[in-house]
């Protein structure tokens, strides 16, 4: 009877072990229409495996495998951002899986590398950026579709867009990176401040975006496209457009070292990069981009092609650029809008109605101080010069569980959040007085 029961429990401990050694763990930022879709089909496809989906943000995706030790960390990473991919290189967080790769998908997606150079992570979609909007209400407000992001700094579209945080999505983080790439650091904020001085909506979660728009309650998103496409394609009253500055690069997936089941891993990896995994992509829900040519695949009628998009895009990504000023981007973001926004949107209300007011009655003087609120409210609070120097960068790469490091973190943060309230505030009274300038 001790022998049986002994038996059972051997077995029922073979059997938890199995069970255990036939899942797959995956880290992603991904909706969960994408994934289950994955799941579904990489299941069927693989009887004696599971797969665990594990949906954090990017960011937090980071910190996550970070913080475990080797053994209990997820088996993959799933994600659209080529930096985040770079953070976990450089930590030593990725294993190579070169034997994953699909030989049919090109080497480069116009001239960016599908793969990484040093075979740690691999594309596995391909994604671009612009903005969606709803059609039933740009006629409702008589408002023109957007066509190119300077279009967005247009009065007449002030509070009927919106966008995440970059800090809590990797998606606009890319979004943003690509503007300062393509425009440079001075122009680049400007011209995002002033975009995000129409914004009604700084969201938490990248999907915030797209389902408002969806559902009308935003006019127009700034997104990934996979976002706009999947609304158009299933369905809802939207459309989406790439504008000229735009880039389209690798949404990435990557083995994790240090996770539990590497070769059931790969087999996952090699379906998402195989005919059957891209054709997925097509699915209304998805609406993604795939590696493949689509010689190869069933697209969908007029379903963009990445190669024509990558090759009137301007801008030529550069990950290990995004990648080691991430911290500086996403933090000066949400000093000067994320938590900053209703300031923000008070001065360009005010400078809007001054400019409108002069152009009805110039005046030299009102038109010095409108050129002066201008300067106070989109001038970044970093210069081009600060965010070259290693140092500067080094620090915000830092670790914010080192007292020291985050004490210092946190007083730069402050004088940015201080001077962007000081700014918002004195351009607000300068724009008010040069429109009293025009009576």
């Amino acid at each position: 009877m001790r022998l049986t029961s002994f038996a059972l429990a051997l077995g029922l401990v073979g059997a938890s072990l199995a069970a255990q050694a036939g899942t797959v763990t995956v880290l992603t930022s991904f909706p969960k229409e994408l994934t289950t879709a994955y799941q579904k089909a990489f299941e069927a496809a693989n009887p004696g495996i599971k797969l665990e989906i594990l949906n954090k943000n990017t960011v937090a995706s980071i910190a996550y495998v970070r913080e475990l030790p080797a053994g209990q960390r997820p088996d993959v990473m799933w994600a659209s951002a080529p930096d985040a991919f770079e953070v976990l290189a450089r930590n030593k967080l990725l294993a190579p899986a070169p034997d994953t790769v699909n030989p049919a998908a090109p080497a480069k997606i116009g001239n960016y590398p599908l793969n990484d150079p040093q075979g740690l992570y691999y594309g596995q979609a391909l994604a671009g950026y612009g903005m969606m909007w709803n059609t039933r209400y740009l006629a409702a407000h008589k408002l023109t579709a957007p066509k190119e992001w300077r279009d967005l700094t247009k009065p007449e579209y002030f509070g009927h867009v919106a966008i995440s945080s970059p800090s809590r999505s990797g998606t606009t983080q890319l979004t943003v990176e690509t503007i300062l790439q393509g425009e440079g650091w001075e122009k680049g904020w400007t011209l995002l401040l002033e975009m995000m001085g129409n914004v009604a909506a700084v969201t938490d979660r990248s999907f915030g975006v797209p389902d408002g728009v969806n559902n009308g309650q935003y006019g127009i998103g700034i997104v990934i496209d996979f976002f706009g496409l999947a609304g158009k394609y299933s369905g809802f009253p939207v459309d989406f457009v790439y504008p000229s500055m735009t880039a389209v690069v690798p949404a990435n997936i990557g083995l994790l070292a240090g996770g539990k089941n590497a070769e059931e891993a790969k087999k996952f990896m090699r379906f998402t990069m195989s005919k059957e995994g891209q054709q997925l992509l097509f699915d209304p829900k998805i609406s993604r981009l795939p590696i493949l040519p689509y010689s190869q695949l069933k697209a969908p009628a007029n379903y963009p092609d990445p190669q024509e998009v990558a090759q009137r895009a301007k801008v030529q990504f550069d990950s290990d650029l995004a990648e080691a000023r991430y911290q500086v981007v996403t933090g000066l973001f949400d000093q000067m809008v994320t938590f900053r926004l209703k300031e923000l949107q008070g001065s360009t209300k005010a400078i809007q109605a001054a400019e409108a007011a002069l152009k009805a009655k110039p005046n030299p003087r009102g038109r010095e101080l409108v050129q002066q609120a201008r300067s106070l409210t989109y001038s970044p609070l970093v210069s081009a010069q600060n965010v070259k120097d290693d140092q500067f960068l080094e620090l915000f790469r830092k670790s914010r569980r080192d007292v020291e490091v985050s004490k210092q973190l946190s007083g730069i943060e402050q004088l940015w959040a201080d001077k962007a309230r000081q700014n918002y505030a004195r351009a607000t009274q300068l724009a008010t007085e040069a429109r009293s300038l025009a009576k």
